[in-house]
């Protein structure tokens, strides 16, 4: 079995002086780093009292998914000659909390806006977002329901 390994640091640089002294008196934000890649600006979800300008968690999550997929289904497309010419992909993820202040999300949505080639590479195109799914790490290591719904659109 062939193992990779992931590192990121994540340093917390909301401290305003009395550090998490009070809920209120303390920001969310933070640094994402990952080897000398552009550093991400984090913070939490407006909701529980993050800024609306940095990427949260659950849009992390959310995106992750999204480009997972699409990365397995180019792959699946360039090998089984499908020509893909565009993808844009405006996924959706739903979060319920409980009551204890915790939560989980129950469903991410991927719609993938996907343009072949030629209109008889449509039905092939198609059918490889299943083969894509099941080959997704990420969608592979969720207990939540990750679903597609691709549009598919021929160039010209």
């Amino acid at each position: 079995m062939t193992r990779h390994q992931y590192t990121t640091t994540v340093r917390w640089t909301g401290n305003q002086g009395t550090g998490t002294a009070s809920y209120r008196g303390y920001s969310r934000a933070h640094a994402i780093e990952a080897g000398g890649r552009p550093v991400l600006a984090g913070s939490s979800d407006p909701a529980f009292r993050g800024e609306a300008d940095r990427w949260n968690p659950e849009l992390l999550f959310v995106a992750a998914l999204s480009e997972c997929h699409m990365l397995q289904y180019l792959h699946l497309c360039a090998v089984g000659g499908v020509v893909v010419v565009g993808y844009e992909d405006t996924a959706g993820g739903t979060m319920e909390m409980t009551p204890d202040g915790g939560g989980a999300f129950t469903e991410v949505v991927l719609r993938p806006v996907v343009t072949v080639a030629d209109a008889g590479m449509v039905d092939e195109a198609t059918a490889l977002h299943e083969r894509a799914h099941e080959l997704c790490f990420l969608a592979s290591s969720v207990r939540m329901p990750v679903r597609h719904e691709p549009t598919l659109a021929v160039a010209g």
